[in-house]
């Protein structure tokens, strides 16, 4: 595959201005995203409701608490085979081809899902989880070899894919959240599965517009890969085989496996620097930014801390306590998903063109994400007044949750754009998919600390709830902006 260090010898992507400005595969790669994001999180829109809804209405019956557990736990496991995913790309097939099977996947699994029965809704997030790991940080990476190194479209063009993001963003939930709302949840997951087939028939149509990918930067041997396949396979038959053994003696229950999955989405990220740090492939310059890197990647798991919350928490408030109708006229509570999406829509190439405009004057990455912090924090914070003092069944205004959401969806552009950016810079040459992974760990973390914390939601006061973590969240950006000398030097000769 290309990394940023492979293309600083190539012309191609410094002269490459296409579209708007920016290299022509990016338009495929968007378009990529927008599909697959129109089916994830159209999906995810309905998933906390679906769970939490009873058996006689189509749903699983899950408390609501045990619902938004579940939800998280499962997005964890999305972003922690992020790590598998830009290993194999690396080492096996290289950014193309894992791209490309992991879109099939996520097709697949949505398919399986739009079947009306329990046990293929978990074959169907099973599939989804590998497919997405497969997909997100190689899409990331193939997006950050567009771009020379010093190239100053880079931020900007990171914006722009982010807004193609926010489009899939945006429509999903529209569609996925209507139709299951209305006409029943597995009519949802269908619209979900149709998107993601779309996705990947134009991902292929678009090969030609993407750099030649080289394969794996470090591909293994022959011996390796059976050696390696192996491995995997003896994995998950162990895996399984204890889960069954543990189930059936009855210790295996739906709250001891989310705090399993917890305890993978902390122990990973460590493991995984570890590597990184101790790798004999590493040069002392790549991991001297490492160390900078750590701090971006605590911020980006705070940040997520919030926002994931709108597909679990926030799902449930809309639901159960928001006026979800606009002169008379009710819609799916789902819907305020999609009002995030298209904050970030509008939002997102506003801040791309200021990024350009600015060039080498923009603010330093660190600087951007702690702003993004502040902008998580504020989110929350909205929210309190709204409930302070509330319990049962109360009704708050929708505008209070577009205030959340205004907030939320400016952080979120500013710490995704600005993050992936930089670790598309910061990677290591031999770790440049893994990296990309690595930071999609932050998100599995983000969820996996939320997968516990929303086993609170409804035990302790909603205002106490949102206040707190919105309160971490400032302080978190307060720390993070007292250490901006540091983070400039140490990240240098990176912006």
């Amino acid at each position: 595959m290309l990394n940023s260090t492979d293309l600083d010898s190539q012309d191609t992507p410094r002269l490459d201005h296409s579209f708007f400005g920016h290299p022509r595969g990016l338009l495929t790669l968007s378009g990529l995203e927008v599909w697959e994001r129109f089916s994830f999180l159209g999906m995810q829109a309905i998933l906390v409701l679906y769970f939490a809804d009873p058996v006689a209405n189509g749903g699983l019956g899950m408390t609501q608490g045990t619902a938004a557990s579940v939800v998280s736990a499962y997005g964890t496991l999305v972003y922690l085979t992020s790590v598998v995913g830009g290993w194999v790309a690396d080492r096996m097939l290289g950014s193309y081809r894992s791209v490309l099977y992991g879109g099939a996947l996520i097709a697949c699994g949505h398919y399986a899902m739009s079947v009306p029965t329990a046990a293929m809704t978990w074959v169907g997030l099973g599939l989804i989880v590998v497919g997405t790991g497969f997909l997100k940080p190689n899409a990331a990476t193939l997006v950050g070899g567009l771009y020379a190194t010093d190239d100053d479209r880079r931020d900007a063009g990171f914006a722009l894919y982010y807004m193609a993001i926010n489009i899939g963003a945006f429509a999903g939930p529209l569609i996925s959240g209507w139709l299951g709302q209305n006409e029943g949840w597995h009519w949802g997951f269908s619209a979900a599965a149709v998107g993601m087939t779309f996705g990947v028939v134009q991902y292929v149509l678009g090969r030609s517009t993407l750099h030649r990918d080289r394969g794996p930067v470090h591909p293994l041997t022959e011996a390796e890969r059976s050696r390696w396949a192996g491995r995997a396979v003896a994995v998950v038959v162990l895996v399984a085989a204890v889960g069954v053994v543990l189930q059936l003696v009855g210790w295996l229950t739906m709250d001891r496996a989310v705090d399993l999955i917890t305890l993978v989405s902390v122990l990973a990220p460590i493991a995984y620097f570890a590597v990184m740090f101790r790798s004999p492939e590493v040069s002392r310059a790549e991991r001297g930014r490492l160390r900078p890197y750590v701090v971006l990647f605590l911020a980006s798991v705070v940040f997520n801390l919030v926002l994931f919350s709108s597909y679990t928490t926030l799902a449930l408030l809309a639901v159960d306590h928001v006026d979800n109708s606009i002169f008379g006229w009710h819609f799916p509570s789902s819907w305020w998903t999609s009002i995030l999406g298209a904050i970030e829509v509008l939002l997102a190439p506003v801040i791309a063109a200021l990024w350009v405009r600015l060039g080498d004057r923009q603010p330093h990455a660190s600087r951007k994400i702690a702003y993004s912090l502040f902008a998580a924090g504020l989110s929350f914070l909205v929210l309190v007044p709204a409930t302070l003092g509330k319990s049962g069944d109360y009704q708050v205004a929708g505008l209070w949750l577009l205030g959340c959401y205004l907030f939320m969806g400016g952080g979120d552009i500013l710490l995704e754009t600005t993050g992936m950016s930089a670790t598309s810079k910061l990677a290591p040459r031999h770790f440049a998919s893994q990296t990309m992974a690595v930071w999609f760990l932050s998100l599995a973390l983000s969820q996996g600390i939320a997968a516990q914390l929303t086993k609170l939601y409804g035990e302790v006061a909603d205002s106490a709830y949102y206040g707190a973590l919105g309160l971490f969240a400032v302080v978190a950006g307060i720390a993070l902006y007292l250490a901006l000398p540091w983070m400039r030097r140490t990240m240098h000769p990176v912006h």
